[in-house]
């Protein structure tokens, strides 16, 4: 049945939420480097709604859910609570296609995925602006404003932000409650890391980061692209992604990564 079974589950659907569980444990993608960050969200998505699909439909109770969860059950990997301690539990939360009121969402799933009562640190990278919009500190407040929530609530330990210039990152850090502690730099937008940004971030002893990652992690576009070559026939037209976060679990002593992975949500437009 597989594919049919998965395409009568999503056309039944109105919201999808997809984990990809600990990407150590594929063999798979262990043997490749994808070459962009991009490239390795295309890959996760697919390769978890593959094999998802590929096991519905064995069930022949199979319940119709308005959330459908796709995981690949042999990933997904919880932390041990004795191990807790030792190690830093770190995710980047990416908004697509929704507004701040999807953070919640996002923090909750990745605790539940991972099994922990709170996140150690979570860095938010808003929407890209549409045309004719600035990003500007009223852009931004709303996203912030629900971290901070979050943050009173014992859900994550610290917050960062990405992408911020030395004069909006200080306009945050003097406007927000809940100080920014890090600032990621797209090394692509500048190799070095700009002197202003530098003496403000140590003055107030912000961590200044790199990343790689494009404006767009995941498009509209490329996920519906994903959705129909995974899922052939779906009404891959009517699925939103809303966010998607990447966490990293890491040893502390020793610094190694212990497991890391994606989780995303998408809903489905009826038209």
């Amino acid at each position: 049945m597989g594919t049919d079974g998965a395409r009568a589950l999503l056309e039944r659907a109105g919201t999808l939420t997809l984990q990809t569980g600990n990407l150590l444990n594929w063999g798979c993608l262990r043997k490749k480097c994808p070459a962009t960050p991009g490239e390795e969200v295309r890959d996760c998505i697919q390769k978890t709604l593959t094999e998802w699909s590929s096991k519905v439909g064995q069930d022949l109770n199979q319940e119709i859910l308005e959330v459908l969860e796709c995981t690949v059950a042999q990933a997904v990997e919880k932390i041990n609570p004795e191990e807790r301690d030792e190690l830093k539990v770190s995710a980047k939360l990416f908004i697509v296609g929704s507004n701040s009121s999807s953070i919640r969402d996002a923090v909750d799933l990745a605790c539940s995925a991972l099994g922990v009562a709170q996140l150690d640190s979570v860095i938010i990278a808003p929407p890209p602006v549409e045309d004719g919009t600035s990003f500007s500190l009223e852009y931004l407040q709303p996203y912030w404003h629900e971290l901070e929530n979050l943050v009173q609530n014992n859900k994550i330990v610290a917050i960062g932000t990405s992408d911020l210039d030395k004069t909006l990152l200080e306009q945050l850090y003097l406007w927000a409650q809940v100080k920014p502690s890090s600032n990621q730099v797209n090394l692509a937008s500048c190799c070095v890391m700009p002197p202003d940004l530098t003496a403000f971030a140590k003055q107030f002893d912000i961590q200044l980061l790199t990343h790689n990652d494009p404006k767009e992690l995941l498009c509209e576009a490329s996920f519906q692209e994903v959705l129909q070559e995974s899922i052939q026939d779906t009404k891959a037209d009517e699925w939103i992604p809303l966010w998607l976060l990447r966490y990293s679990v890491i040893v502390k002593s020793r610094g190694i990564i212990k497991s890391k992975g994606y989780i995303m949500q998408a809903k489905r437009n009826s038209f």
